[in-house]
């Protein structure tokens, strides 16, 4: 693949709104007090300003994340790990049918450098895109005054177990991280621990429910766990997936509380492929050829557990590995 050197530039300024339009290679972006706009060298695309902006800002604070993120139907972007395809209508059949479908293909670091620039120019103070709705302001409207706290965050990186010496990513009381409030009927007792004499200080446990409800952000890990390849995220998930996943290698999730009901749709062509409803115990696979996006009546945790192995990707576009992770005979 080709990959096109470019820089993020402003274009200009809206004097009414107070929003810059900028230019990142073949794409222009730029927002009224309403919506998002996309232009390309074949068409253009509008976007309702709240849902691009969630989209834009976790597609950044993943580094793009495994494989496809759809902004929406028709804009969104590609990880190919060290370069990152922006593309246009390049998966919906009216696009293409219509010749209107584009992509350019650029470092991610170029990616990167221009989403952040675009989302801190259009987030005023007040609204955060990766709160809940309920938790936040909104981005309608003129520009107001300029965001001074960070534009991303997640969870605080843990130096060893969580709650081991030395580990000081516990969330607590006392460090502003309360129950959130979906989360106040819980229960956080924490875990009796008995040794056999000789090993006192040598086993440790979590509430790891206690964990995710003191998160402070949607549909971003409150914790990752790696070991090699294999990665487990466990993440607090209300309205939403601001996003439209498409894999490219599979994915296990497994409802920890309440429910998240998915809708399944091929990759390629975003046509229906099913619709699951995920209740607390259940687990399910996330195919590799399919896009997905989840919506959570209310606040609930997630664990999706996923093999990071590099090269794995080729391995299923080429068809080397089957789709999906277990075949079941009627």
């Amino acid at each position: 693949m080709s990959v096109t050197e470019a820089r993020v530039e402003k274009i200009g300024t809206d004097e009414a709104t107070g929003y810059s339009s900028y230019r990142f290679g073949s794409f222009t972006f730029s927002r009224d007090e309403y919506f998002a706009h996309v232009s390309w060298p074949r068409g253009n695309h509008i976007i309702e300003i709240d849902r691009f902006l969630r989209a834009m800002v976790r597609d950044i604070g993943w580094g793009f994340f495994y494989g496809w993120i759809f902004f929406d139907d028709i804009f969104g972007t590609t990880n190919h790990y060290g370069t990152v395809d922006v593309f246009a209508g390049t998966y919906d059949r009216g696009c293409k049918e219509a010749g209107i479908d584009f992509l350019e293909t650029y470092s991610a670091e170029a990616v990167s450098e221009a989403f952040e620039t675009i989302s801190k120019d259009w987030i005023s103070e007040g609204y955060d895109p990766l709160n809940a709705p309920l938790e936040t302001g909104s981005p309608i409207g003129p520009k107001g005054k300029e965001r001074t706290d960070p534009l991303l965050r997640s969870f605080i990186a843990a130096d060893r177990m969580l709650g081991l010496p030395g580990d000081k990513s516990v969330r607590t009381e006392e460090d502003g991280f309360g129950i959130n409030r979906a989360f106040a009927d819980m229960e956080f007792d924490q875990p009796d621990i008995e040794c056999e004499p000789g090993f006192e200080g040598q086993l440790h446990a979590i509430n790891l429910f206690d964990h995710i409800a003191r998160s402070d952000i949607t549909w971003n890990p409150s914790i990752s766990a790696i070991t090699r390849a294999n990665i487990c995220c466990v993440t607090s998930e209300e309205h939403m997936l601001p996003v439209i996943h498409g894999n490219d290698r599979n994915e296990w999730f497994i409802q920890l509380t309440d429910e998240i009901h998915w809708n399944i749709a091929d990759k390629n062509s975003g046509a229906p492929r099913g619709r699951v409803v995920m209740k607390a115990g259940d687990v399910c696979a996330m195919p590799a050829d399919i896009r997905h996006q989840g919506f959570a009546p209310k606040r609930s945790m997630l664990m999706v557990m996923e093999n990071g192995t590099p090269g794995l990707e080729q391995r299923y576009a080429s068809g080397e590995l089957k789709p999906y992770p277990v075949k079941f005979e009627a």
